[in-house]
């Protein structure tokens, strides 16, 4: 059996900064690797999740420009939390910002989970930026994938969690679970903000390994990061993400010629299998690796190693 590859070593950046984006936002950028080598963009996930230092590591340092930064309201970028002028498309657009910030003519493109949704979603709008996709966990946001997650599907086999994630929530305001969280997330009372933002992370958490992750709920139950995510996750799935129902899919054909890797973990709760099938249907250049240990999140063993290969597989390809 072939040994499976693991992170790159730690790396400091080599650049970091915050770039205005207007509309009163800015964001908390860095740069790592070797300047002027492959470039290469990473879109984390959430809507609302932030960077993490192992993000920097997914990638060989001697081989590519790596650029990573926290979205809208996300991480270090400001204003904490904040969830207006906030959008799918604005963030594409803060895409093409940043990569003309580094004079990049074009980039491989690496998104997990809503970070795949937002890559297609770049992809989609600007081919002729993107050189590769390098996509984990694909999220189309259809209904039915949203229903999955906050109706019924991820429910049945997280019983007990699903149980603790809708007991916050009155029986009479359950038949729209996303709508009743978001009302309390913004609410003026500082408990109810909080008590709703651990409980939305922690219920994402639960659905993002195979096996339980003690120190990855943890995170998710630390108010810096789960005000930020239950905020604005919740506002992107009341918006149905800003995008038509399986835009995603009816618009595969814009990045046709583009080459792809899309890592997925056959038991991954979050975004079950069947949204990674349907996008390599749509988008046959992609390769569809399934990793059979795995779930959802990128720290899993069998998830680092996919996402490894496909970096490495695509280093020295030229655009």
């Amino acid at each position: 059996m072939t040994e499976r590859r693991r992170l790159y070593p730690e790396i400091e950046p080599y650049e970091t900064g915050m770039l205005d984006v207007g509309e009163g936002h800015s964001l908390y950028y860095e740069r790592v690797g070797t300047p002027d080598a492959k470039p290469a963009v990473f879109l984390h996930g959430g809507p609302g999740g932030g960077m993490h230092p192992n993000h920097r590591r997914q990638w060989d340092p001697a081989r590519y420009d790596v650029l990573l930064f926290d979205q809208r309201g996300c991480g270090r970028s400001l204003p904490f939390a904040g969830i207006e002028a906030n959008d799918t498309w604005r963030i594409v657009d803060d895409i093409e910002r940043l990569r003309a910030m580094c004079g990049h003519a074009a980039w491989q493109v690496f998104g997990g989970s809503w970070g795949a949704t937002l890559a297609l979603a770049y992809a989609q709008k600007h081919p002729e930026r993107t050189t590769e996709l390098v996509l984990r966990g694909v999220f189309l946001a259809r209904e039915r994938e949203k229903h999955w997650l906050y109706r019924y599907g991820a429910s049945e086999i997280m019983a007990e969690q699903w149980d603790a994630f809708t007991g916050l929530i009155p029986e009479a305001e359950r038949d729209d679970l996303v709508a009743a969280y978001y009302r309390r997330l913004t609410s003026e009372d500082e408990p109810t903000r909080l008590s709703a933002a651990r409980e939305w992370s922690l219920w994402e958490g639960y659905v993002a390994t195979l096996l339980p992750s003690p120190g990855l709920l943890d995170e998710f139950a630390d108010p810096a990061k789960a005000v930020p995510f239950a905020r604005i996750c919740a506002k992107f799935f009341l918006e149905n993400f800003y995008l038509d129902e399986a835009q995603l899919l009816r618009d595969a054909d814009r990045i046709r010629g583009i080459p792809g890797i899309i890592v997925q973990g056959r038991h991954d709760i979050c975004t079950p299998p069947a949204s990674a099938l349907a996008l390599k249907k749509a988008w046959p250049e992609a390769e569809l690796w399934i990793v059979p240990d795995a779930g959802h999140a990128a720290s899993e063993p069998g998830i680092v190693d996919g996402l490894v290969r496909a970096t490495d597989h695509f280093a020295d390809r030229a655009p």
